[in-house]
């Protein structure tokens, strides 16, 4: 990369309670080599999500706060439709296909209405962490930023939570974030694994009650359920 590559402390962008519990499991090259990578593909791309909502997920949801984990893979692609959080869209924004699926689930396993806004804020503001594993993308080109160091960053954001005393249900969807379940290994969590949501994938999510069986889960552990038909904040 050119010697005149901006710099980005990444650690700084986070809120300070995130920056704590991640820091120890954060090895100080990698996430440097990856601030590096991420403040020249900002500078010569255009890269989802807007580098303002780079920790949108982390601000609306601390690590105190987070009482359920819901994985994604990488950003939309497509402009106006990452903002930070996995699947989530901004008010106004079509609903992509993954998310009406996610939606088609919801109403099916809860018998309620399908959302009408595709902005999650709603569900972030009760405790829902809506990560992805790769936190950027080029425009049009998906998996453009995989490998590239922010695995580690996401993979040490499971594992502080992991720590955590207090239960986390971590819904995984998909092969790549089923991988993650390793990463939790203590008992007083629940993973719930299910095929991912987008319609190129035709088995797997659709019948598999996550919401219902996320809220048991809850109830289970003496914690209040998410609403989740409370989606845009």
């Amino acid at each position: 990369m050119p010697d005149d590559t901006p710099t980005l402390d990444l650690l700084s962008l986070l809120p300070q309670e995130w920056r704590a519990v991640l820091t120890p499991h954060l090895d100080p090259a990698r996430t440097a080599a990856l601030a590096e990578f991420v403040a020249h593909e900002y500078a010569t791309q255009t890269v989802f999500p807007p580098l303002d909502d780079l920790f949108s997920a982390y601000r609306l949801c601390g690590p105190q706060q987070c009482r359920v984990l819901i994985l994604g893979q990488d950003p939309y692609h497509k402009a106006g439709q990452a903002h930070g959080l996995s699947f989530s869209v901004r008010e106004g924004v079509s609903v992509p296909p993954s998310l009406r699926n996610v939606f088609k689930e919801l109403s099916e396993d809860l018998g309620v209405p399908k959302p009408r806004s595709g902005n999650l804020d709603g569900w972030a503001a009760q405790g829902v962490l809506l990560l992805n594993a790769v936190l950027t993308v080029r425009q049009a080109s998906p998996g453009s930023h995989a490998n590239k160091g922010w695995e580690e960053f996401t993979d040490a954001t499971i594992r502080a939570l992991d720590a955590r005393d207090e239960p986390v249900v971590f819904l995984l969807w998909g092969g790549y974030a089923r991988k993650k379940a390793a990463l939790v290994t203590n008992s007083r969590h629940v993973v719930l694994e299910a095929g991912h949501p987008s319609p190129m994938n035709p088995r797997g999510f659709l019948g598999s009650r996550p919401f219902s069986a996320t809220n048991k889960a809850l109830a289970d552990a003496g914690a209040p359920p998410i609403d989740w038909e409370r989606t845009a904040g």
